[in-house]
């Protein structure tokens, strides 16, 4: 992609001390600031409803994110009071090739939303949730609302989104920008197989609604493109019954490959509405304590639930099963009082250099197993394992990269590092990488929100047959490259 100079611009922003004016130089490619006296308007740049911050502390908090790993340092932070203000800072930042990349709730783990000596749009103003009746069948929501929100707005009324990241407060848009994975993603596909169109401010600062029969190339590109082709502004979502009630079971395994076929027997018979497993150190330190995790969606999304028939040939240790019965949205927010204790202890400050592979089913056991060999409880920290079945025929977002094999698994080793501890820090990301190359090497690939060190020819071979079209909709929508650097696709 060509970045062609233009003239010197200057922006004027409000600081913390008062206001500053920010130079471009583009023969340099770089920004000088100094404060000036007088002043609050922004010059050299379109008037805004919103607001453009160049104060230290939004600076600052725009170059780190969950992960707390990289650390890049934008020149100014939008947040936008209307979808027009990311219109307009996107056609400027294109004219004068400075990168771009918008930012939800902060929760990527490697700088995936962070920009060096560009601009961060915050995208949690634009929240706005659209009206919902008892027999609509969906919701148009602004790429800033979160889940929990959006949950809590069609419950109302009876009615929900069918897919659920297992932590609720994050943003519509982030998680559409990657697929969104939950429990749920073998009944219904992943959260961007249910999406119906998009608002979208591609990089050359062009609003577009796209859809499976509008613009279709730009909406296939967006739906888990890491936000290389556009900055989502809006989504309509998919909606069905909600359950009133759910019950959720928890079954222990003290055998890896019983547990994970058991896993795949109940996504394959449908039974199960949601279901997830974890792992756990024994007494030893050694990862093979392992739980399945499923769930029962009740009246009136299903039929109350069976204890006799769900668990029917299940091969889980009897003398230690738990069910309880749940209100839905408290089974949806059941990590909440977890959070409040790891923010009140604080582990959310820490380092997150997590994994997530996409294994294929047949090599899943094998491939965690020497994983799972290697670490340590050290080096998980106050984290999770977490294993997700997932059917291939579910899944039809085609960014939305798995194996091959009819059954794959998501498999996450969520650790939790000291951030003053670098050197744990990087022998985990060197763990992920090869990690990350077992997995590849039996046709695997990995689910891209994780802190896994990776090349643009790695995202080739990632995204594989998919990559043409995504490369083709990169030179259309995005051709002087500004969007979404931090994910070093291009």
């Amino acid at each position: 992609m060509s970045r062609t100079p233009s003239r010197r611009t200057v922006l004027r922003g409000l600081t913390a001390t008062g206001a500053a004016v920010i130079g471009f130089d583009p023969a340099s490619r770089s920004w000088a600031a100094t404060t000036s006296e007088s002043g609050t308007e922004l010059a050299g740049i379109p008037r805004l409803v919103g607001t453009l911050l160049t104060d230290e502390p939004s600076l600052t908090a725009a170059a780190d994110d969950y992960g707390h790993i990289v650390h890049h340092r934008p020149v100014a932070v939008l947040r936008p009071g209307a979808v027009r203000d990311v219109v307009a800072m996107v056609r400027f930042c294109n004219e004068h090739c400075l990168p771009v990349a918008p930012r939800g709730q902060g929760h990527a783990p490697f700088g995936q939303a962070q920009v060096r000596g560009g601009l961060v749009i915050e995208t949690t103003p634009l929240a706005d949730i659209g009206p919902v009746g008892p027999d609509s069948t969906t919701v148009t929501v602004g790429a800033g609302a979160r889940w929990s929100d959006v949950a809590k707005a069609t419950l109302a009324h009876g009615l929900t989104p069918p897919v659920f990241t297992d932590y609720l407060e994050l943003s519509v848009g982030g998680t559409l920008s990657v697929g969104g994975m939950g429990g749920q993603v073998h009944r219904h596909g992943a959260q961007v197989d249910n999406v119906t169109e998009l608002r979208v401010v591609t990089g050359t600062g062009e609003l577009v609604r796209c859809s499976p029969s509008r613009r279709a190339d730009l909406f296939h590109a967006v739906l888990a493109g890491l936000g290389q082709c556009g900055v989502i502004v809006e989504a309509t979502l998919r909606l069905v019954r909600a359950p009133e009630t759910v019950r959720h079971y928890q079954l222990s395994y003290d055998d890896l490959e019983t547990f994970l076929d058991d896993q795949r027997a109940l996504v394959e018979e449908g039974r199960f509405d949601y279901v997830e497993g974890q792992v756990f150190a024994d007494a030893d330190g050694t990862f093979r304590v392992y739980t399945l995790e499923a769930v029962a969606y009740g009246p009136p999304a299903g039929p109350a639930p069976d204890d006799t028939a769900l668990l029917r040939g299940l091969r889980h240790d009897p003398s230690r099963v738990h069910s309880a019965d749940l209100p839905y949205y408290d089974f949806l927010d059941r990590l909440a009082p977890v959070i409040a204790a790891m923010k009140e202890a604080g582990v959310w400050t820490y380092a997150h250099p997590w994994l997530n592979l996409m294994l294929p089913g047949d090599s899943a056991a094998t491939v965690s197993a020497r994983i799972l060999d290697a670490l340590t409880p050290a080096d998980l920290g106050p984290g999770v394992i977490l294993f997700y079945p997932l059917l291939r025929d579910r899944l039809t977002t085609p960014l939305l990269r798995t194996s091959d094999e009819d059954v794959s698994y998501l498999f996450d080793i969520l650790g939790a590092t000291p951030p003053n501890d670098t050197a744990a820090v990087e022998r985990r990301l060197a763990a992920n990488r090869a990690a990350y190359e077992a997995a590849a090497a039996v046709g695997g690939t990995q689910y891209p929100v994780g802190s896994i060190p990776f090349t643009p020819a790695d995202w080739r071979t990632h995204f594989g047959p998919a990559w043409p079209g995504l490369e083709a909709a990169k030179r259309t929508y995005d051709p002087r490259g500004i969007l979404v650097p931090g994910q070093n696709v291009f």
